[in-house]
């Protein structure tokens, strides 16, 4: 969706974009831009936004509204979700519950930033105040004169008609908490790039997953986002605050598909050791894990596919058989050298998600390092296949999943997609379906053996280094976190670009904050463009009641 003039209702702002901008330079490191976009905010983007504007102890009541993942990324999903008429009644009930608790007792004095003339009247001044400072904060950018004084009035008149200033807050905070100011990520563009604001808007989600702070927001009111001195500045400031762990948190989370373990089941039978606890620890784990070895060490992100070192919970040292000293919350652990398991792959979150809830698959295992890590789309099987022989895992003549498989994809239709899934996924079969390492299958010895783009392992460690050496892992990367970055799906235009991205990455030794960092200070990433005069015209026509 795109966007343009901020005082006007949103009908009008998205075709306002169509007819403002002009596309820019066209150099092979320099594309020329996308259109800018309108994201809903994610859940968690949301609910950490609410914690940074009114504090952490502001409870969210409500459900939301399933996010979409578009070319592997939820993050270019939200260009294409909107809010149902079931959604905005969520956020409505969200929006009234937040305002009630800001102007409640316990947390008005910090939060409302004056005090009214009378508590029974409406007193215009302070509310002003208070909704300036507020919706600032919540649209990520000043409200126009126009949104303000709408917003006073509504407080106002909301005074009136409940006899309490308080309340007529509480109803005008809770109008800006369900705008589309605040739901969506409005960008605008302004003479071939985004004007500051968007610019702090992307800079703050991608590198913190949150709103603009104070310092940022002032920077874009200034105009110092718009020339690369003050760029940079800001770039630096946010990428030394210990922030960026929790956005590169959220980055690798939707990469990675960790939305999943929202619907994650497994057989209590055949896994008593699953729990919720463990699902929630194994997410965190990986998450835990990958921002320590980036972020923390800064270290090599090939080396996330082999690395020994990670960290351990209670419930997580009773599926891998560990031990835990901390009876509760986190320790430092690291897989001794002989040990069968290192990297990403051997660690619950990626072989219990992508199994069943009664056994482990191989397919789905190769698919999802085809596609989550090398950014190589796996085709669908076709819908009339019969999986009753892989399904089986009783029977007497095909104990372990590579014989079941083997006899499986013997069909013509089935030996196209396993050809180029099972061999990776059954690198990972002394892994059952919840992650306990094992090393038969039904009293059959399990042979982990496979191949990766012609590299051919033996064991999943084996195959965690086939990773580490394959320039798709790494080239994936970068592709991710541009798109991540952008909100969009990578053009033609944008291939230069990309593919002198991920030259810098190498160069670099694969470091992710030299990765963030090239990508948030380069002009590239703020470039727009606008539709063909043709796409114009039908989109305005299309418009007309």
């Amino acid at each position: 969706m795109m966007v343009s003039d901020r005082a006007t209702p949103i009908a009008w702002m998205l075709a306002g974009a169509l007819l403002a901008g002009c596309a820019s330079g066209d150099t092979p490191a320099d594309p020329p831009g996308a259109s800018p976009v309108m994201r809903r905010l994610t859940q968690e983007q949301y609910r950490q936004s609410i914690a940074d504007i009114f504090g952490a102890d502001i409870k969210i009541a409500g459900r939301f509204e399933p996010d979409l993942r578009t070319d592997g990324l939820l993050a270019l999903g939200t260009t294409e979700v909107s809010v149902t008429p079931a959604g905005f009644e969520q956020y409505n009930t969200m929006a009234r519950t937040i305002a009630a608790q800001v102007v409640d007792e316990k947390h008005r004095d910090a939060l409302v930033i004056c005090k009214p003339a009378a508590i029974k009247a409406p007193d215009d001044a302070c509310a002003g105040a208070v909704l300036a400072r507020t919706g600032r904060s919540l649209f990520r950018r000043p409200l126009t004169k126009d949104e303000l004084a709408k917003t006073v009035s509504m407080a106002a008149a909301a005074a009136r008609t409940f006899g309490n200033f308080y309340s007529g807050l509480e109803f005008a905070l809770a109008g800006l908490l369900v705008a589309p100011e605040f739901l969506f990520r409005v960008e605008v563009a302004k003479g071939g790039e985004l004007d500051a604001f968007s610019k702090a808007s992307r800079l703050s989600y991608l590198l913190w997953n949150t709103t603009p702070d104070e310092p940022l927001l002032a920077a874009a009111e200034k105009g110092e986002l718009n020339s690369e001195k003050g760029l940079v500045r800001q770039v630096d400031r946010l990428m030394a605050s210990p922030r960026l762990a929790a956005g590169t948190h959220a980055f690798f989370a939707d990469m990675l598909g960790f939305d999943r373990f929202e619907e994650l089941a497994k057989d209590a039978i055949i896994y008593p050791a699953y729990s919720l606890k463990v699902a929630i620890d194994a997410r965190e784990q990986t998450l835990r894990t990958v921002t320590d070895h980036l972020i923390v060490r800064g270290g090599d992100y090939r080396d996330l596919f082999t690395t020994k070192r990670t960290f351990m919970t209670r419930a997580l040292g009773t599926v891998y058989r560990v031990p835990v000293a901390a009876a509760a919350g986190w320790e430092p652990f690291e897989f001794p050298a002989d040990d069968p398991r290192a990297g990403l792959l051997s660690q619950i979150s990626f072989v219990a998600i992508h199994s069943h809830p009664g056994r482990s698959s191989p397919t789905l295992r190769g698919k999802a390092v085809r596609e989550l890590l090398l950014c190589q789309e796996v085709p669908a099987p076709p819908g009339n296949v019969n999986f009753n022989v892989v399904q089986d895992t009783s029977n007497p003549k095909f104990r372990t999943a590579r014989d079941r498989l083997t006899a499986h994809s013997s069909e013509p239709m089935c030996a196209g997609c396993h050809k180029i899934t099972d061999p990776i996924g059954l690198g990972l079969e002394n892994f059952d379906g919840l992650g306990q390492y094992r090393t038969a299958e039904n009293g059959a010895p399990i042979n982990a053996g496979g191949e990766l783009n012609g590299f051919v392992f033996k064991d999943a460690a084996s195959l965690g280094k086939a990773l580490h050496d394959d320039p798709a892992a790494t080239s994936c990367l970068a592709s991710n976190v541009y798109k991540y970055a952008a909100g969009h799906k990578l053009r033609a235009a944008d291939m230069p670009w990309v593919e002198a991205l991920k030259r810098d990455f190498a160069a670099g030794g694969y470091r992710m904050p030299d990765l963030l960092r090239r990508v948030a200070t380069n002009a590239a990433s703020y470039k727009v463009s606008m539709p063909s005069a043709q796409t114009k015209v039908a989109l305005l026509e299309g418009s007309k009641p």
